[in-house]
């Protein structure tokens, strides 16, 4: 009797890896709105978001903070809205909003139920339509800012550090080396003719996305749209500015004393490589390899083995995340640490941790590590705050490219990235000739040195 060898049967295939997939349905106005919808039927209640291509670092010479300045001046009423109802109409009906100045952007959103969603489209046309610019409004706004400049940097420790301070210090480029929160002077020369000349600009249909994420019928939306903000004239734009920085061939120091400081700070920031290109995708893994987490390298080396630091922050764009900017940025760690650890001491544990990448390329498990903390940060941001964090990829990659599709792509080129790209990457831009070194020490005031 004869026996047939069994054959084993071959290994079921893994499981692929279910990949982000963000529905897009992109269109544009004939005044030139970019119109971005993206389903989402999980929850009776939508996201609205309107993005200005105007942020931080093209706003006009000679008019520092005007970008935020007009932030707040969007808040203060429109043809058919009166001053601060704009706020009232989205808090009764159960909302929540919000804008911010950001590097290439001012962005306003609200999150709503979504049987209110045609009353917010109408409201955010309304504004963008016919802002209700007055003297009176000009000199309340700018009294806030001032304010806000004095609680949020002036008078506040470590204010600025490192996301204002860095820019000025690492940048060599006017445009994305001034002082973004604005010079108080500055504040205060702005005319109610600037500030109409740059409403009629900077806020029209032609230069910003429209941005709806959430439970809502599509079609019903689109003719929404187009009956609120098709009417709204098209204006032709400035042409941008030349944003570029040249490549940085020498390491650059800066001190800043704060007399509010109690403990020395220290930021090192790196110039990244230009959005989209491998290097670029390649910062997103060094950034979990060398900072993010407790596992990073940098934490490992400078606060639970050499006790250098209590913790470590930083990354890719202090004012949002990897992916919402559009032009130069730097890489940045920083620390507080106590006054007997001398700079040099930590800058010396910073590089000798980075040349351990620059030498070899890292271990496919360490590269597999950074993939999924990459991946989860990028999920946890889409998801984040009630789709808002959704409707901010989106309309940036609108803005910026044309192309909100680019949302699905990201996870695509994380995976791309190779050990000897990583290698490469950080032994180009993680250079110490490209890096600016920004410290802060707590300086005595009259006082104290008496």
């Amino acid at each position: 009797m004869s026996h047939t060898p069994a054959v084993a049967a071959p290994a079921p295939a893994p499981a692929e890896t279910p990949k982000l997939q963000v529905p897009v349905d992109y269109f544009k106005l004939d005044n030139g709105l970019k119109v971005v919808l993206s389903r989402d039927t999980t929850a009776p209640k939508t996201a609205i978001g309107v993005y200005y291509n105007i942020g931080f670092r093209i706003e006009p010479k000679n008019r520092t903070g005007f970008a935020h300045l007009f932030e707040h001046m969007m808040f203060q009423g429109s043809t058919n809205l009166g001053k601060m109802e704009f706020i009232r109409l989205i808090q009764k009906n159960g909302g929540v909003l919000n804008g911010s100045t950001r590097f290439d952007f001012t962005n306003y959103f609200e999150i709503v139920p979504s049987n209110a969603l045609e009353t917010m489209l109408w409201a955010e046309a309304d504004r963008m339509r016919g802002l209700e610019v007055t003297q009176e409004n000009l000199k309340n706004q700018q009294g806030v800012v001032s304010n806000e400049v004095k609680v949020n940097v002036l008078n506040q420790p470590y204010g600025g550090f490192p996301w204002l301070d860095m820019p000025q210090v690492a940048n060599t480029n006017w445009y994305n080396a001034h002082n973004f929160y604005g010079d108080l002077k500055d504040l205060e020369a702005a005319t109610l003719d600037d500030v109409k000349s740059f409403f009629k600009t900077y806020y029209a249909p032609s230069n910003a996305v429209l941005v709806v994420v959430g439970d809502f019928e599509p079609e019903q939306v689109k003719g929404w749209v187009k009956k609120y903000f098709g009417p709204l004239p098209t204006v032709a734009q400035p042409q941008k500015p030349d944003i570029s920085e040249p490549r940085q061939e020498k390491e650059k120091r800066h001190d800043k004393p704060d007399k509010l400081a109690e403990r020395p700070a220290l930021a090192v920031g790196y110039h990244m490589p230009a959005v989209g290109t491998p290097e670029y995708y390649a910062m997103a893994l060094v950034d979990e390899v060398l900072l993010k987490g407790n596992d990073s390298a940098l934490y490992q080396q400078l606060v639970q083995k050499k006790g250098l630091a209590g913790e470590l922050q930083g990354g890719v764009n202090e004012l949002g995340n990897q992916w919402n900017y559009n032009g130069p940025m730097q890489w940045t760690a920083y620390l507080f640490h106590d006054a007997s650890t001398s700079p040099e001491a930590i800058l010396k544990e910073i590089d000798g941790v980075v040349a351990q990448l620059q030498e070899k390329p890292i271990d496919a498990a360490t590269l597999a590590r950074a993939r999924v903390k990459a991946r989860s940060r990028l999920y946890e941001h889409v998801e984040s705050f009630l789709g808002f964090g959704r409707a901010d990829l989106l309309a940036s990659f609108a803005l910026f490219f044309d192309d909100p599709e680019r949302i699905n792509r990201l996870e695509d080129e994380l995976m791309k990235v190779s050990p000897e790209l990583i290698q490469k990457t950080a032994r180009e831009y993680l250079r110490r000739e490209n890096r600016t070194v920004l410290t802060v020490t707590p300086a005595p005031t009259k006082a104290q040195a008496r």
